[in-house]
């Protein structure tokens, strides 16, 4: 049984990946919501003289608490926080200096093992249960993807203000994925007996 949990996991890991490649490759699900930016040149070259090589998470317009700030100094400086929104753009930059790398096989690597662990445990929670029927297997994977794709594309729209379009076509091919994987992983835990505390509460 521990052989078919994990051949499922790594067939359900395989056929998520190949999902993701033509929703990011062949579809337009991995570019929605996404903008160019106008007169590039001029905000990349104000960016790079600005923040040089520093690589980080930006958030505009600062909080104002000052780096490694107290409780208190934090919660001073976000009662004056909502007028500095008010009067300025705000959001999240991604900042990275010249030299940075596009898709390379150590990022591919990374996200096949990324979502390889993903239904992995995904699996591994299906085969803890006693759901019979092919159907309720896949509907299983597809709900636990559904939960990973609210945890956190749902907070990123309502408090950083990612496009409500990103959020819906980043959601929908995450739960499309787990879906691929639920319907291959399925199929392979047929005709099996449930595992751990399923199998020995009976």
């Amino acid at each position: 049984m521990g052989k078919r949990i994990l051949l499922a996991g790594v067939l359900g890991g395989i056929a998520m990946f190949i999902w993701g490649s033509i929703a990011h490759m062949a579809l337009p699900l991995g570019y929605t919501g996404l903008r160019e930016i106008p007169n590039e040149t001029a905000v990349l070259g104000a960016m790079q003289s600005t923040m040089g090589q520093t690589s980080g998470l930006y958030i505009f317009p600062a909080l104002g608490a000052g780096p490694n700030p107290t409780a208190a100094k934090r919660n001073a400086a976000m009662k004056d926080y909502e007028p500095k929104l008010a009067a300025n753009p705000s959001g999240l930059l991604i900042y990275h200096p010249p030299g940075a790398k596009g898709i390379t096989g150590s990022k591919l690597g990374l996200e096949f093992l990324t979502e390889l662990v993903e239904i992995l445990l995904a699996v591994f929670l299906l085969a803890q249960t006693r759901l019979v029927s092919y159907a309720s297997r896949v509907g299983f994977v597809v709900l636990v993807g559904i939960i990973a794709a609210i945890a956190t594309n749902i907070p990123y729209w309502n408090w950083y203000g990612f496009p409500g379009n990103y959020t819906a076509a980043y959601m929908t091919t995450q739960i499309v994925g787990y879906l691929t994987a639920g319907l291959v992983a399925a199929a392979v835990l047929k005709n099996r007996e449930p595992l751990g505390f399923s199998a020995t509460a009976r």
